[in-house]
């Protein structure tokens, strides 16, 4: 689209303007660098989720992700996965995770 190219050069360019936008220090851009990311999307398997069924699709849905052992990377990995299955169902109005 045009419009993202169009933003793209301009933070390019002044990247203390999305930070001012952002409720940041404008000056703090220099020790940022502004570039556009291409994103791989790898499988994601979410341990659990409960659906209402449509009886109540005024409730929650509920994500489920269980950890038995360390994983310094549980919470990226599963707002990653949450965010992903909203995303793709995006009538999905309400939600917990636990």
């Amino acid at each position: 689209m045009k419009t993202d190219s169009l933003f793209y050069r301009i933070f390019q360019t002044a990247p203390g303007i999305l930070l001012e936008l952002a409720g940041a220090s404008p000056t703090d851009a220099t020790g940022y660098k502004f570039r556009s990311v291409e994103l791989k999307q790898t499988a994601f398997r979410i341990d659990g989720v409960l659906v209402p069924t449509q009886d109540v699709e005024h409730q929650p849905v509920y994500f489920v992700e269980v950890q038995f052992q360390p994983d310094a990377y549980l919470y990226h990995r599963f707002f990653a996965e949450l965010f992903l299955y909203l995303a793709q169902n995006p009538n999905t109005a309400d939600w917990r995770g636990c």
